[in-house]
């Protein structure tokens, strides 16, 4: 891959404050020098170019100087440029007067200089430079590395009132991602977000060597929607290496043994640093920002500075000098007690790398303790390595739970048959039966096997307790299956505590999806309850939870708080649970939670944020072979790009969910995405028989939400008078906003009502349905202009263009239409839509079942009303005005 353009001067993120800063400082007289400090590699130069350059812009005169180890061994070295060409330094009162009357500038423009690396500059430069700022001829622009030491004429221009001084750090995650964004040209997926800022620490300098790498070797790549970083992805390269090898080589050979055994341990206590180095060194380590201490809990520790130091000093440790070293680190542990509760921990993993095993039992705790904490990967490398005899059927489920939160369900079934073949018991055999059970729902989307699995171990089990949390077993497949009426019903005496269930895990899951059920069913005040009440439980029980992170717990949070029209507690809500899953790399329930994220923002009418939200699902899902999610995750996908306009993506997104198996689970909104791509083609007739299909679906299985979703969509499509009475009944039984907003919105499209259509859009923007809400406005402004009142066409219109730029991108035919000065008709406008993308007449009185010649008249009308003369001008007045950017 070619990296040129990726590989220029990156833009500045997350430095707006410090620009303004710059900007003050320099209009103002009284200030005469910005510095700007921080650890290298933060930007502190591309900011002072930008700098230069907002000078430059303002009618600035600009010089530029850069100090080093070079230019400071002659007087002068850093600015010798500047003094006049032909004189001495003998007479120094001369050299600044002559260097002054050169750089003094006017009283409204002035001369701003600019010194890399202040640090570095030799006396004699510095004090020319004070004189000059003293006598006001510049305004200087200083960068210096903090921790840097600076000699007494240097630091002479590091303080006093005139100067301005900015501490620049490493960006946060959200700047690199915003970053990434911008450098890309694209949407970059949260994982490899994730990565990329944890792996560089926000250094903007080790990012730029990180992306250059992964975009050289092809591990970070775009499949036209979403950047992602590969699994088995290097965070290392070639330049990155020497640039920290250097920094590191600065430490001495007295410092190495303790660097190189952080690299390999992560982090030490401080006692068993003080074995390594002495109490002075690692101050000076810690001051030159290469360690840093901290304290956890009543102990203090020791780490390395930045991630990326370990990635350059394992690769230099030689095997045999590791395995020593990790030994010697468990003997120091072991001597010392091993009394913290994550020595197991650290003592199994060492003995593992260094020798390839471990006491089995220590392995087995181990393991517990970091799927306690969430690392999953960690949890099955320590459990693979316990030989097969020594397993327990506490540690097999163990091994079970963290496959299945990685999405590897493959390998889940294997482990699953062994716990069920030692099984001694009932209670051993339901143990293992429920999570092979729902396995082959949620892998496969095999519900019938799935179900018939159910019902052959309830033969086999005779206790009443087993019975019950079979039945519950089937409730959960059921209620997620396309029967969330059945489904509630064998869920409904759930107990409220999880502490009175027979067995922790089946209740959590079976709470989880009773909430999905109610959401579904309309009841979502029941359901934002049920899914915070059990969210709670999981948490209060995690030691003891096989089911994956308390996060995904919020999935069903997420549905019922958007279908109960607080859309943007919805969004908050699955961006942070989604922020929970991907640090702790939760495949499986990341999945659903994204799916759900993006079904909110496509509630909301954001396409471009439901695209990449969608897409992002989509990768998860294929990633991990995870079937039950993706038809529904491509159906949006499909919408989202179609509502964009990109008609391509939307049609290779329909055409990979054909052969996607259908789940059942929200039933009907796996057509949105078809209907949507007959929608951007103009073919609306087609769209709107393609929702009522799924219309039929979703009220055919009682998913009431679903329903009105779909019903929305038909209304938007030019039917409104086919939904508006469904839609009525349905928030007459549906909890919440979103119901009774929808069915006034199609209420006021049908009556063609413009003071009902802006009712609707305050009532649908209050609740962040921002698509909807200008859909509305934009009808009424329709209706206010055909009728000659002016004024209230403009105000109708401003309200529009409020709520639509919170939905940049989005095309769809009630704005499309609005674009002309005189509307048309729905048959007008479905006529219109199909000859400018191309059709004949022919070709559209046979999708409209029209005659030819009524298609012609319809034409006619569309020229007259329209003005226009060919079908090309028609796409050009129906295409939709830009309304934002898609970064």
């Amino acid at each position: 891959m070619d990296t040129g353009n990726y590989s220029r001067a990156w833009p500045l993120v997350g430095r707006e404050t410090q620009i303004e800063i710059f900007e003050q400082a320099l209009a103002g007289r009284q200030n005469q020098e910005l510095l700007i400090s921080g650890p290298a590699g933060v930007g502190k130069s591309r900011l002072a170019e930008e700098c230069l350059r907002r000078a430059i812009g303002a009618g600035h005169r600009t010089v530029q100087a850069t100090a080093g180890a070079a230019a400071a061994s002659a007087p002068l070295g850093a600015i010798a440029h500047l003094v006049p060409t032909g004189m001495g330094l003998s007479d120094p009162a001369a050299v600044f007067s002559a260097v002054a009357h050169a750089l003094t500038g006017t009283a409204k423009h002035r001369t701003v200089l600019l010194v890399d690396d202040l640090h570095l500059l030799d006396a004699t430069s510095a004090m020319l430079l004070r004189q000059l700022l003293d006598a006001g001829a510049i305004f200087l622009v200083a960068t210096m590395r903090s921790s840097e030491p600076v000699g007494e004429a240097t630091a002479a221009l590091t303080f006093g009132d005139a100067v301005r001084r900015v501490d620049l750090g490493e960006l946060d995650s959200k700047q690199v991602e915003v970053l990434l964004q911008t450098v890309l040209g694209g949407p970059v997926g949260w994982q490899a977000v994730h990565e990329l800022y944890n792996v560089s620490g926000g250094n903007v300098l080790y990012l730029r060597e990180l992306v250059l790498g992964a975009l050289a070797n092809r591990s970070l790549a775009s499949d036209g929607g979403v950047w992602e970083l590969a699994p088995d992805w290097l965070p290392s390269t070639h330049r990155l290496s020497e640039l920290i090898g250097t920094r590191l080589a600065a430490a001495g050979a007295l410092a190495k043994p303790l660097l190189e055994l952080l690299a390999l341990c992560d982090q030490l206590p401080l006692a068993d640093a003080g074995d390594l180095v002495d109490e002075s060194a690692m101050v000076d380590m810690e001051e030159a920002g290469l360690i840093r201490t901290f304290l956890d809990g009543r102990r203090n520790w020791v780490t390395l500075a930045h991630p990326l130091y370990g990635e350059v000093l394992r690769a230099a440790i030689p095997s045999e000098r590791r395995r020593q070293m990790l030994l010697e680190q468990v003997q120091r542990t072991e001597a010392r007690g091993g009394r913290r509760r994550e020595d197991p921990l650290r003592v199994a993993s060492w003995r593992l790398t260094a020798t390839g095993t471990a006491d089995p039992q220590l392995l087995i705790k181990a393991a517990a303790l970091a799927r306690h904490s969430h690392d999953n990967q960690q949890a099955i490398n320590l459990l693979t390595a316990v030989p097969d005899d020594r397993h327990t059927r506490q540690s097999r489920l163990l091994q079970a739970a963290a496959l299945i939160e990685l999405g590897r369900f493959d390998q889940v079934e294997t482990v699953l048959a062994e716990v069920d073949a030692q099984a001694t018991d009932e209670h051993e055999q339901l143990a293992a039966a429920i999570p092979r059970n729902l396995k082959l729902f949620a892998d496969a989307a095999r519900t019938n096997q799935a179900l018939e699995f159910n019902e052959a171990a309830r033969s086999h089990v005779a206790s009443a307790t087993g019975q019950r949390l079979l039945k519950l077993g089937e409730g959960i497949i059921r209620t997620v299956s396309g029967e969330p009426v059945r489904g509630l019903e064998l869920l409904k005496d759930l107990e409220e505590d999880v502490h009175q269930a027979a067995d922790i895990n089946t209740w959590l899951l079976a709470a989880m999806i009773k909430s999905l059920g109610l959401a579904q069913r309309g009841r979502t005040e029941e359901a934002v309850q049920w899914a915070g009440h059990v969210y709670a439980a999981h948490l209060h029980t995690a030691g003891e939870s096989l089911i994956p992170h308390p996060a995904s717990q919020i999935s069903p949070l997420i549905v019922a708080l958007a279908e109960s029209g607080k859309l943007p507690e919805a969004r908050r809500t699955g961006e942070q649970a989604l922020a929970e899953l991907v640090t702790s790399r939760s495949t499986a329930p990341g999945v659903w939670v994204a799916f759900h994220l993006a079904r909110v923002e496509w509630l909301a009418g954001h396409p471009i944020a439901a695209r990449r939200c969608y897409a992002e699902a989509a990768v998860m899902a294929r990633a991990q072979h995870y079937i039950g999610a993706l038809r529904l995750i491509l159906s949006g996908l499909a919408a989202s790009a179609a509502v964009l306009g990109d008609t391509q993506a939307a049609q290779a997104a329909v055409a990979e969910l054909e052969d996607v198996p259908a789940t059942g689970y929200l039933a009907g909104e796996d057509r949105l995405g078809e209907a949507w791509l007959h929608a951007s083609c103009g073919r609306l007739a087609q769209a709107r028989a393609v929702l009522l299909e799924g219309v039929e679906s979703a009220r055919r299985t009682g998913h009431l939400t679903s329903e009105a979703l779909l019903l929305t969509d038909i209304a938007r499509l030019g039917a409104p008078r086919e939904a508006t009475e469904r839609l009525t009944a349905l928030a007459e039984q549906c909890d919440g906003t979103l119901a009774p907003a929808r069915a006034r919105f199609a209420t006021a499209l049908a009556a063609d009502d413009p003071h009902q259509l802006l009712e609707a859009a305050d009532t649908l923007q209050s609740i962040g349905a921002d698509l909807l809400a200008a859909e509305a406005a934009t009808a009424a402004a329709t209706g206010w202009r055909r009728a000659g009142e002016t004024r209230r066409a403009t105000a109708a219109t401003r309200k529009a263009t409020e709520a639509i730029r919170h939905c940049p991108g989005a095309r769809t035919p009630l704005l499309s239409n609005a674009q002309a000065a005189i509307p048309l008709t729905t048959r007008e406008r479905e006529v219109a839509l199909l000859a400018a993308g191309g059709a004949s007449s022919k070709d559209i009185a046979e999708q409209l079942v029209l005659s030819v010649r009524t298609v012609d008249n319809h034409l006619q009308r569309v020229y007259k009303k329209l003005g226009v003369a060919t079908r090309n001008e028609i796409a050009e007045q129906l295409r939709p005005k830009k309304t934002g950017s898609g970064i």
